[in-house]
C-alpha cells in the first residue's frame, strides 16, 4: 500500500518537474508509470495522466507571417479552413468597392477639370446626346465637384476597411495559433442551479445561485 501511495505521489509531482524536460521523455515516463500502476491492479483514468502536447513557440509568428504574405494562408496553417472563404470574400468585396468608387472618382474629376478649363465635351454635360447648344449641362460644376468628393471619400473608406481587415487576418492567425496550443480538456461544462442554505446561528434560510465551471 505504501509503495502504491509513493507511486501516486510521484505521479502528481511529474507535471511540475517535467517543465524543464523534453516532451518525449516525459511521455515515456508517464507511460511507464501508468503501466506499473496497471500491473499492480490500480486503474488510472485518462484524465489523471494526460500527456503534454508539444508546444511550438514559433507557430504564432509563422502563422502571422503566412497570413501577411498571402491572406488566409495562416488560417490554413492553423487548420481553420472555414475562415479562408470569409477572408477572401471580405477582401474581395473591399477591393471591388474601392475600384468601383475610384473609377467614378476619376470620371467626375476629369469632367470637373475640363469644365473648369472651359470645355463642354465631357460625358456629364449632355448625357442624352441632344447636342442642343442652348440647353444647360446635365451636371453643373458644383455637382461635378460634389460627386468627385463623394466618390473619393467612399473610395478612401473602402481602402481603410480593406487594410484593417487584412491586418485583422494577420492578428487572427497569430492569436489562433497561440490558443491552439492550450491543452483544454474535452470535459468542459458550465452548470448553474439555485441553492438553499441555513444560517447556523439564526437558522434563517439563505437563498442563492451557484455557478460551476468544469474544465
Amino acid at each position: 500500500m505504501l509503495k502504491n501511495l509513493s507511486i501516486l505521489f510521484l505521479l502528481l509531482l511529474i507535471p511540475f518537474g517535467a517543465l524543464a524536460q523534453e516532451v518525449e521523455p516525459v511521455d515515456q515516463e508517464l507511460d511507464t508509470l501508468q503501466q506499473n500502476l496497471k500491473e499492480q491492479g490500480i486503474v488510472v483514468q485518462d484524465s489523471v495522466i494526460e500527456k503534454r502536447k508539444p508546444i511550438n513557440p514559433l507557430a504564432p509568428g509563422r502563422a502571422a507571417f503566412y497570413s501577411a504574405v498571402l491572406p488566409g494562408l495562416g488560417q490554413v496553417y492553423n487548420k481553420r479552413y472555414w475562415k479562408v472563404p470569409i477572408i477572401y470574400g471580405v477582401l474581395g468585396a473591399g477591393v471591388y468597392v474601392y475600384t468601383w468608387n475610384d473609377d467614378r472618382y476619376d470620371r467626375f474629376r476629369s469632367a470637373f477639370k475640363r469644365r473648369q478649363a472651359g470645355f463642354t465635351d465631357d460625358e456629364f454635360y449632355d448625357r442624352d446626346g441632344n447636342n442642343d447648344p442652348g440647353s444647360p449641362p446635365d451636371f453643373d460644376l458644383d455637382v461635378l465637384e460634389n460627386q468627385q468628393e463623394r466618390y473619393q471619400r467612399d473610395r478612401d473608406l473602402a481602402l481603410v476597411v480593406t487594410i484593417a481587415f487584412y491586418i485583422l487576418n494577420i492578428v487572427d492567425a497569430n492569436v489562433d495559433a497561440h490558443l491552439k496550443q492550450f491543452n483544454i480538456s474535452d470535459d468542459l461544462s458550465f452548470d448553474m442551479h439555485p441553492y438553499l442554505d441555513l444560517n447556523t446561528v439564526t437558522r434563517d434560510p439563505n437563498y442563492g445561485m451557484a455557478f460551476i465551471i468544469k474544465f
